[in-house]
C-alpha cells in the first residue's frame, strides 16, 4: 500500500510540476527540504537573518509524501545594464530566499520569481554557504542566458497598494546601513511626491519618485526608463523604522551629552541667544515626522497665504505690499485687542477691541488662531475673521508663528505656506551685523523644524524680488493640479 500510495503521489506531483504554464520544470527527490512558508521568509532589513521552520513529520507514506519538493528551472534573457530588481536574504539554514521583489522591475515584469521562493542553484553553481553579498553581486554581473533553480513558495499575492505620500525628510540610501541593497533604494528630498507601491516588509516599503520637491525647476526626473511611470520601484524606510532610526539617534545623542536632539537626529547647537530661546522649546516638542499621505487634485485656489520666517526677514513689508497692490484679491485678517481705542480710533478698522473677560472666553473655546501680550495689553487673531475674508472670495494673508501650522492645515483654511528666508550674508557687501547672524541663526532653525510643512522658500536677497516672485508662485499654483494632505478631502 505504501508503495502504490507513493507512485500515486508521484503522478501528482508530476502533473502539476509538468502541466501547462510551467517553465522547465523538473521534479526532484531533495531529502529534507520543505516549502518556504510565511514564517520562513520574515522581513530582515539588514539582510543577513532568518529563522527556519521546524520540519514537522510523521511516519510511513506520509513522511514520504513530505520528502517530495517541487523544483523549478527558470531561464530568461539579460543584455543590458538594468537592475533584475530582487533582494535575497540566507535563512540560518544557509537557504536563499528571494526576500522581496520591486515592482516594476525586470523580475517583476516576467513574472518569474516570487518572494519565498527558495534559490537552489544560479546558473548552475550552488549557492549555499555563500554570503549574501556575493550572490547579488553575481546576478548585477550576469549577462545573456540566466538559469535559476528554485524551490517555489507558492505564495498567494498580497492586494496591491497604491497610495501618494509627500516626504517629510530628506534620504540617500548610499547613506544608510540599515538597507538590504543600497542599489535597490531611492533618493528623496523633502517635499518630493512619492507613490508608495508595496508595504509588505514592516521595515522597508516600495515606492516611485513621482515629482520632485516643488523648490527644484524641474517637474520631470529622467532615470533609465525615462519617466516615472514606467521606472521600477524601489525600496524607502517605513515609517516605523524611521521613527526608530530616529529615536535611537536622539537616545545615543542624549547619552553622550555631546548635542541636543534635533527635529530628525541633526545636531545642533545649544542657543543661548534669548531671542531665539521661545523657538527652542517648541522645537524640542515636536512631533516626529516622515511622510504625509497625499492626493492630486484639479487646480483651485488656495484660501490662505501663510508667510513664515524669522522676525525682521520682511514679512511685514511684503503682507502690506500685496494687500495693498491688489485689495481685490488679498486681505488681512484685523485682530483683537483688549486694550482701549485711541483718539479717532473705529472699531473694526485698525481693530476690533474687546473686553478681556470676552477674549478670555473665547481663548479658553478655541477661537483663536494666536494671541499675545504687549503692554498689559492682549493681542489676537480670530479663526472668524479668517472664515469671513474667505467669504468674500479673498485670500488671507497671514504672517503668523509657525505653531499655527497645525490650526491652518486644514482644507477649511487650504493654506499656501511660504517661508521667506533670511539673505545671504554673501550677497550683502561691507555687512558685519549680530543682528543679521542672528536672523540668520533663527532662519535656519525655523526651516530646520517646519521646512516639512513649506510649499514655496523664497531667499529675501531682494525685497521687490521676492514680491514679485512670490506673485508669480500664487497665480500658478491656482493654475495647475496640486498635491494636498488626504486629510483635506476624506
Amino acid at each position: 500500500m505504501a508503495k502504490k500510495a507513493l507512485l500515486q503521489t508521484h503522478d501528482v506531483v508530476a502533473q502539476e510540476v509538468y502541466g501547462d504554464g510551467t517553465i522547465r520544470v523538473t521534479p526532484s527527490y531533495l531529502g529534507h527540504n520543505t516549502l518556504p512558508t510565511e514564517s520562513n521568509i520574515d522581513n530582515d532589513y539588514n539582510g543577513h537573518n532568518g529563522n527556519e521552520l521546524n520540519d514537522n513529520r510523521g511516519d510511513g507514506v506520509s513522511d514520504t509524501l513530505c520528502d517530495v519538493t517541487r523544483v523549478r528551472l527558470v531561464q530568461f534573457q539579460r543584455n543590458t545594464d538594468e537592475p533584475l530588481g530582487i533582494t535575497l536574504r540566507m535563512t540560518e539554514n544557509k537557504r536563499c530566499v528571494v526576500s522581496r521583489i520591486l515592482n516594476g522591475g525586470m523580475i517583476h515584469r516576467q513574472g518569474t520569481l516570487h518572494v519565498g521562493d527558495e534559490i537552489k542553484e544560479i546558473n548552475g553553481k550552488p549557492v549555499s554557504n555563500h554570503p549574501i553579498q556575493y550572490l547579488q553581486q553575481m546576478l548585477r554581473d550576469a549577462r545573456g542566458s540566466i538559469t535559476f533553480k528554485i524551490i517555489p513558495s507558492y505564495r498567494s499575492q498580497p492586494p496591491p497598494c497604491d497610495i501618494y505620500v509627500k516626504a517629510l525628510f530628506n534620504y540617500d540610501p548610499k547613506d544608510d546601513d540599515l538597507i538590504p541593497c543600497a542599489q535597490a533604494g531611492i533618493k528623496f528630498s523633502i517635499g518630493d511626491i512619492l507613490q508608495i507601491i508595496s508595504k509588505d516588509d514592516h521595515n522597508w516599503w516600495q515606492g516611485k519618485k513621482i515629482i520632485p520637491s516643488k523648490n527644484i525647476d524641474e517637474s520631470i526626473i529622467n532615470d533609465y526608463y525615462g519617466t516615472y511611470d514606467n521606472s521600477p520601484a524601489g525600496l524607502i524606510p517605513s515609517p516605523e523604522l524611521q521613527e526608530w532610526r530616529i529615536a535611537t539617534n536622539a537616545i545615543e545623542q542624549a547619552r553622550d551629552g555631546n548635542a541636543n536632539c534635533g527635529v530628525f537626529g541633526r545636531k545642533r547647537k545649544v542657543m543661548r541667544d534669548k531671542y531665539l530661546a521661545k523657538h527652542n522649546a517648541v522645537f524640542d516638542q515636536l512631533d516626529l515626522v516622515t511622510y504625509e499621505e497625499v492626493i492630486r487634485l484639479p487646480e483651485f485656489h488656495r484660501k490662505t497665504l501663510v508667510l513664515l520666517g524669522a522676525h525682521g526677514v520682511g514679512r511685514r513689508h511684503i503682507k502690506n505690499t500685496l494687500i495693498t497692490s491688489q485689495p481685490k484679491h488679498f486681505a488681512y485678517p484685523i485682530p483683537h485687542t483688549t486694550r482701549l481705542p485711541k483718539k479717532d480710533e473705529e472699531n473694526g478698522k485698525n481693530y476690533y477691541f474687546v473686553t478681556h473677560e470676552e477674549m478670555m472666553r473665547d481663548i479658553a473655546n478655541n477661537e483663536y488662531l494666536e494671541y499675545g501680550t504687549h503692554d498689559d495689553a492682549m493681542y489676537g487673531t480670530k479663526l472668524e475673521t479668517i472664515r469671513n475674508i474667505n467669504r468674500q472670495s479673498l485670500m488671507g494673508v497671514l504672517d503668523v508663528e509657525p505653531q499655527a501650522l497645525k490650526v491652518l492645515r486644514t482644507a477649511e483654511f487650504a493654506p499656501y505656506v511660504v517661508f521667506i528666508a533670511a539673505p545671504d550674508l554673501s550677497q550683502i557687501k561691507g555687512v558685519n551685523d549680530e543682528s543679521l547672524e542672528r536672523l540668520l541663526k533663527e532662519s535656519e532653525l525655523l526651516q530646520q523644524a517646519y521646512g516639512h510643512y513649506f510649499d514655496l522658500v523664497i531667499i529675501n536677497n531682494d525685497i521687490e524680488e521676492t514680491i514679485r516672485e512670490l506673485q508669480h508662485a500664487i497665480e500658478r499654483v491656482s493654475l495647475e493640479p496640486q498635491w494636498v494632505p488626504v486629510s483635506w478631502v476624506y
